[in-house]
């Protein structure tokens, strides 16, 4: 879980650095390459997280629901806040402290 979490906060950043920073650089700096290597960063960087969030949801055991969640809250701005709240709390009451 320690490492799913590390993937859901690079790509929580990159998917912010892509809105708020690349975007408005495209718009108003002319910079269309900025959205190029954001986009192309951020992209590969959801793939992983899709992937390792199918894995994790399979080794916690997690309902499809849950695993779906998981999964949306990639797209959303700051979503990654809450997916890693989600797993912080998951894994305090199993007792993992060494997976936390």
């Amino acid at each position: 879980m320690k490492l799913f979490r590390l993937i859901s906060i690079a790509e929580g950043i990159s998917l912010i650095t892509l809105l708020f920073v690349a975007m408005p650089l495209r718009t108003w700096a002319d910079m269309p390459l900025a959205v190029t290597w954001a986009g192309w960063v951020h992209g590969v960087l959801f793939l992983t997280y899709g992937g390792a969030s199918l894995i994790a949801s399979h080794l916690s055991g997690w309902p499809v629901w849950k695993w779906l969640l998981v999964l949306f809250l990639g797209v959303v701005p700051f979503g990654f806040l809450y997916v890693d709240y989600l797993i912080r709390r998951e894994t305090a009451a199993t007792g993992n402290a060494e997976t936390a």
